[in-house]
């Protein structure tokens, strides 16, 4: 008995030791992620706050001498075209990502509740109809999205880049909210209905507060997606007063030399906004993907 003993702890044993190793593993893989993606912001950061100069040194200084805040500074400074043009870019692209981000949501909402509710002739192909766009990647649809504003008289306006923004952003709202929606017993919205709600009330009342984590996720994808725009913001924008952060930032560059401190602080600002946001609102944007995903 005592040998049977003596081998199953020794078989538990390298079970644990197995199962150890694999977490391990697991760490270790996540710390290197983790470093892989921070290291270009600390960097950023870093060449930030160091003078022309220093940051055209090579080897490079990984800390700089004399720390300074001059291209925030000029950046913020409304008295100064940089600050002006900076602060421009900026409200810009929070105008259209808010903009796309609240017509994506109030888009987004009932289209994906009639996908989830309601049986109509043709619903399997219309749902995976809307999804048939995210197959293909956005520059093919450049050209001829420019042409048709053009004709509509949206080019130069920011309304070109919010019915842009709203057309690719949907596919993915209405599939993430559908299958939220999918989770929530409808027995909830038929007891409303006995108590005396109609299907509008109950929908307002009951589905729409259960379904916040999906709607708070939706608005945040949308919301990044929009702010990171680059390819469209650049084709259908060209005069200064109306670009957005994205390209308005390349104005750092020039024919003869570069603001890297005066860039690097530039893009530092604007990641700032989406990594706030999304810190903030993780917890609902995680247990919406998970739930939308998982089938109950």
């Amino acid at each position: 008995m005592s040998t049977i003993a003596e081998t199953a702890a020794r078989g538990q044993t390298r079970r644990r030791i197995r199962v150890d190793g694999w977490r391990w593993s697991g760490r270790i893989f996540l710390a290197f992620m983790l470093l892989y993606t921070a290291l270009p912001m600390i960097w950023m950061l870093i060449t930030s706050i160091k003078s022309g100069f220093a940051a055209m040194q090579f080897p490079p200084q990984w800390w700089p001498d004399e720390p300074t805040l001059a291209s925030y500074q000029k950046l913020l400074d409304p008295q100064n075209s940089v600050g002006q043009d900076f602060l421009r870019f900026f409200w810009n692209s929070l105008y259209v990502s808010t903009a796309t981000t609240v017509l994506s949501v109030i888009v987004a909402v009932p289209a994906a509740y009639a996908f989830s509710r309601f049986t109509f002739p043709g619903r399997n192909f219309l749902f995976f109809a809307v999804l048939l766009r995210n197959m293909f990647p956005a520059v093919i649809f450049l050209v001829p999205l420019f042409i048709l504003m053009r004709a509509i008289g949206l080019v130069n306006t920011h309304g070109s880049l919010i019915l842009t923004y709203l057309t690719f952003g949907l596919p993915l709202a209405i599939w993430l909210l559908k299958g939220f929606y999918d989770n929530i017993p409808v027995q909830l919205e038929q007891a409303a209905r006995i108590d005396g709600a109609t299907r509008f009330q109950a929908f307002i009342l009951i589905v729409m507060p259960l379904s916040a984590p999906g709607i708070i996720a939706t608005a945040i994808y949308s919301f990044i997606g929009a702010w990171n725009e680059y390819i469209y913001a650049y084709t259908f924008l060209s005069k200064n007063e109306q670009l957005t952060l994205p390209v308005g930032i390349q104005r750092f560059f020039s024919e003869n030399t570069t603001d890297f401190p005066g860039l690097m602080a530039a893009s530092f600002m604007m990641s700032v906004p989406v990594v706030v946001l999304f810190l903030v609102l993780q917890r609902y944007f995680v247990r919406a993907l998970t739930e939308g995903a998982v089938k109950h």
